[in-house]
């Protein structure tokens, strides 16, 4: 119990303020509580060295909002951004494959660093097949995180399956893990966290702002 005695007037005393940095570091330090299904994947997540998305439903909530004149517009989630150049940052590699074209997508991969941009591609296995052949990389190393049917061929052939948590049923019972979060409210930062706790990069990550 603190022994500060009673705070009088409008500033805080040099007491108070001693217990507010005391306090502050305690918190700042305390270990966050996992779900068991979040430790269950730890030892897939920490051999990815690819991400890949889809981005209606995933990197968005699935809306698409048109203008009078035609034109297609999709809303982004700032916390997914920064998890995306964490996670880059960390040394994994991102790309989208999504069945749609979007000037939106190009903008926000670009924006992002991402390094594989796949649009227009139906057959989401075809394009993986590409990549894996251009990197060198195997399945147990990559990750895709999809929310319906048509994502259903490349989840079962990734390291490390996931689903937001507003994938459609056949797709969550499939996966290895669903985040708690939904698609365009901060699943792919779920993930990305994810994946950077696994391989041991977080302070390291978290460090780049807690100064």
């Amino acid at each position: 119990m603190s022994d500060c005695g009673i705070p009088g007037g409008g500033y805080p005393t040099d007491c108070e303020l001693t217990e507010a940095l005391r306090n502050r570091s305690m918190n700042r330090n305390k270990p966050i509580i996992r779900s068991e299904a979040w430790k269950s994947v730890l030892v897939r997540a920490k051999q990815v060295e690819l991400l890949l998305l889809d981005v209606d439903g995933v990197l968005t909530d699935g809306t698409l909002i048109y203008s009078s004149d035609g034109v297609e517009s999709k809303c982004f989630n700032t916390q997914d951004g920064l998890g995306l150049r964490l996670l880059q940052d960390s040394g994994v590699k991102v790309g989208i494959i999504t069945a749609r074209t979007s000037p939106m997508v190009e903008r926000r991969a670009k924006d992002l660093g991402l390094s594989y941009v796949f649009q227009g591609h139906s057959d989401k296995l075809g394009a993986y097949e590409s990549i894996l052949k251009e990197t060198g990389l195997r399945p147990p190393q990559t990750a895709y995180m999809g929310d319906d049917l048509m994502d259903m061929p490349l989840l079962n052939r990734v390291g490390l399956a996931a689903a937001p948590a507003n994938a459609v049923e056949e797709i969550r019972q499939r996966v290895h893990y669903t985040t708690e979060h939904s698609g365009g409210f901060g699943a792919v930062r779920e993930i990305c966290d994810l994946i950077i706790e696994s391989q041991g990069n977080q302070a390291k990550m978290r460090a780049k702002f807690d100064r």
